[in-house]
């Protein structure tokens, strides 16, 4: 009995030393300022960085929107922030959160795209995504909280194995590796993290029946909590090539029975729209949609 202990007290050390050091990593970690990852793109008049460079400011009005993107490109990993949009009547403005891979004919690009919406009613979140140049597979859902009330946690999460859109680490959608069933996925191609706010009223919000509302100019979103963990590319072989990332392993290869239940109370509570279905645009169901992504 002495040595059945013994063992077992071998196998939970390094566990608890490990909880240990994650614990004092998370309890020491500060998040990164927006100078440290990104860049502006667009129009630098329309972004204004605050707190300290830890939180930015965008600005959409009838000169411009604007936008940024991350200095580097990442094959794999994690990338999430905290975004607070544009309150009150937003109609015809779309704030975007994507990975994208700025190639031309054959693009990789993973998007979140939040539609505004008239004073009242919900914000829809869009997502698409691109695989060696293929888009057309929008999904909509309506958010279950006011996300110009306060800041809200977005999240792409993308491996080997799966691509998963987070909400409040909430899955609001899954794109699963079926390559070998002859459908498309990103899996070579380094995409870089960018944001943009801008006008779309010729098809936001309701289709591009509302239009935006110019009285109530300047429009404002929020960012902060900016988090990269990827292969930074050009970067470490090793990185880039290494199974063993945090975001390759096991638990991250499907949803957990938690997460399951949450995207299946998303997509039945909240989902208003998924490409899949609409025959009106694709008679012959998609084979991702028939794969059972």
């Amino acid at each position: 009995m002495a040595s059945l202990g013994y063992s077992k007290l071998k196998n939970v050390v390094p566990f608890l030393l490990l909880h240990v050091l994650a614990t004092l990593l998370c309890a020491y970690a500060r998040p990164a300022t927006f100078n440290q990852d990104f860049r502006i793109t667009w129009s630098d008049s329309h972004i204004k960085q605050i707190e300290g460079g830890r939180a930015i400011q965008l600005v959409l009005d009838q000169n411009s929107g604007c936008g940024f993107a991350s200095k580097y490109q990442y094959l794999y990993g994690r990338v999430s922030m905290k975004i607070k949009l544009i309150p009150g009547d937003s109609a015809g403005t779309v704030t975007a959160f994507y990975m994208n891979s700025d190639t031309d004919s054959v693009r990789d690009e993973l998007d979140f795209e939040f539609l505004g919406n008239r004073t009242g009613q919900p914000y829809t979140v869009q997502t698409n995504i691109y695989a060696h140049g293929k888009g057309d597979r929008e999904q909509r859902v309506n958010l279950w909280f006011d996300p110009a009330a306060a800041y809200h946690t977005y999240a792409i999460q993308w491996n080997h194995h799966q691509i998963v859109f987070y909400v409040d680490e909430v899955p609001i959608r899954v794109y699963k590796n079926n390559e070998a069933k002859g459908i498309p996925y990103p899996k070579s191609q380094p995409m870089g993290v960018y944001s943009t706010l801008w006008e779309a009223d010729d098809w936001a919000t309701r289709g591009g029946l509302e239009k935006i509302n110019w009285s109530k100019a300047p429009f404002y979103a929020y960012y902060k909590d900016f988090d990269i963990e990827g292969c930074p590319v050009p970067g470490p072989a090793n990185c880039v090539s290494n199974m063993k990332n945090w975001w390759e392993g096991s638990a991250f290869q499907a949803l957990s029975p938690v997460e399951a239940r949450r995207y299946r109370w998303v997509r039945m509570n909240h989902m208003i729209y998924d490409y899949c279905t609409d025959r009106s645009r694709f008679p012959v169901t998609p084979p991702e949609c028939r794969a059972g992504i």
